[in-house]
Formats: C-alpha cells, sequence, structure tokens
C-alpha cells in the first residue's frame, strides 16, 4: 500500500515537471515590450511607466503609496471599532499578534528614551507597520496600467527614492522634535551633528529595498526562470528585507531620539 502511494507521488511529480517543462518551451519565445536592460533602469529612475492619477503622471510607487496608506487607515479603523472592544484579559491568537507587535515598538522606545518615549513609541509602530506592510505589498502582484498601455505590477512604496527620501527626513525631523523637546537649543545642536543621518537612512532603506525588487523583477523577465523559483525568490527577498529594514530603521530612530532627547 505504501509502495503505491509513493509511486503514485512519483508520478505526480513528474506530470507537473513535465508539464512545467511544456510551458517553459511553448512560451519561452513570448515578445516583451521592453528589453531586460530597460526594465532595471525604469524600476530604478521610474522615467518610462508612468501612470496617470487626477491628470498627473506619476510613478507606480506614489500608487502603491496611497493603497497601502488606505488598507492600514481602513485595517485600523476596523480594528479599533469591532475588535479592540472585545480584547479580553486572556488573549487569543490574534489578540495576542497584535499586542506582540505593539508592545515590540514601546519596548524599543522605552529602552532607547526612558524618559521620553510616549510619541516616540507611536512613531516607531506606525513607521514600522507601513514599511513592513508597504514592502509586503508587492507580494501580491496588484496590476495597473501605464499611460503606454502596458499592465505592471505594483511595487513597494519604498522602492522608489523619493518615498525613502521622505521617511528619512520624517524620522530626522522626529529626532529633532526629541532634541527640542528634552534640551531646547542644545537639542538642536546636538541633532544637526548628525547632519548625514537622513542621507544614510534613506539610502539604506531604497537601496535593500531596490536590490530585491531587481532580482525579482530579472526572475521574472526570463520565462524560463518564471516557474516555482519566483515564489521562493520573491517571498524570501520580500519578507526578510521587510523585517531588516523595519528594525533597521526604527531602531535607528530610536537610537538617535534617545540620545538627543537624554
Amino acid at each position: 500500500m505504501e509502495n503505491k502511494k509513493r509511486v503514485r507521488g512519483v508520478l505526480i511529480c513528474m506530470v507537473i515537471a513535465l508539464a512545467l517543462l511544456v510551458g517553459i518551451i511553448l512560451l519561452g519565445g513570448s515578445e516583451k515590450h521592453e528589453t531586460i536592460q530597460e526594465a532595471m533602469r525604469d524600476a530604478v529612475l521610474h522615467d518610462v511607466n508612468r501612470i496617470s492619477f487626477l491628470g498627473m503622471k506619476v510613478t507606480p510607487s506614489v500608487i502603491s503609496g496611497f493603497v497601502v496608506t488606505g488598507i492600514l487607515l481602513l485595517f485600523a479603523l476596523v480594528l479599533r471599532i469591532f475588535v479592540i472592544p472585545h480584547f479580553k484579559m486572556k488573549p487569543g491568537k490574534f489578540q495576542l499578534l497584535i499586542e506582540e507587535w505593539v508592545g515590540f515598538f514601546e519596548n524599543l522606545a522605552k529602552k532607547n528614551s526612558p524618559h521620553r518615549n510616549g510619541f516616540l513609541g507611536a512613531y516607531l509602530f506606525a513607521a514600522g507597520t507601513y514599511i513592513f506592510v508597504g514592502t509586503c505589498f508587492e507580494l501580491f502582484g496588484m496590476q495597473a496600467v501605464t499611460n503606454q498601455g502596458h499592465s505592471i505590477s505594483l511595487p513597494a512604496p519604498l522602492a522608489d527614492i523619493n518615498g525613502a527620501i521622505v521617511m528619512g527626513c520624517l524620522s530626522y525631523l522626529i529626532i529633532l522634535s526629541g532634541g527640542i523637546a528634552g534640551n531646547g537649543m542644545k537639542g538642536v545642536g546636538k541633532t544637526l551633528k548628525d547632519f548625514s543621518l537622513p542621507i544614510s537612512m534613506s539610502f539604506r532603506l531604497f537601496g535593500a529595498l531596490l536590490s530585491g525588487m531587481l532580482v525579482t523583477e530579472l526572475v521574472y523577465y526570463y520565462i524560463q526562470l518564471s516557474f516555482v523559483l519566483p515564489v521562493v525568490v520573491g517571498i524570501l527577498f520580500t519578507l526578510l528585507h521587510a523585517l531588516i529594514q523595519t528594525y533597521v530603521l526604527t531602531m535607528l530612530t530610536a537610537t538617535f531620539y534617545g540620545e538627543v532627547a537624554e
């Protein structure tokens, strides 16, 4: 009986492998509307595949940013109205997940800034959630039509250098506010000493997310590689970058905030 099951499993695997091989052969010569060099260049500069939005031509990352923000706000509203009022002293799995996620950023703020951490904890939670959800957003492959009539998958919002710069500068302003609240003009001087901080935070975030997107773009471009492999590569790179960049940016913000507000 066990031998029959093994033979059946081997036959199923062989059929699936044969079907993938036939698909690769049949689709291997499919025509692309752009070369791999153009696809890579546009993934960085976003100067070709733009999307019409309210009469303006914007990059796909802008649309991604609006979608991710809308999803987070809607989820927060539903959570606040229908879920949080029913929280119990003995938490269930979902309640425990929410409490652990919030508690992680709250503890990060308290550890690095023991005397001033209320607003810092809220910002770390908001920024960390946006980075994590925004990075994982590209896994869903939501489609949009460019102004040239081509269908593309919406990237992560922070895979655009402009989005990464805004996040880095916003974090720097939060650090500056902590310095002012804690030490007045002396705190401003302590913050301005690290003038390169927003640049390093922005490019670290942008470079990490862009590298994962380029690898996934490369795998998907060649039809011979676009079976099974993107599942491993895409999920691995995306989740890894989501977790690492969420931790790195929030940790750096909390650390520098604690130093200038001390």
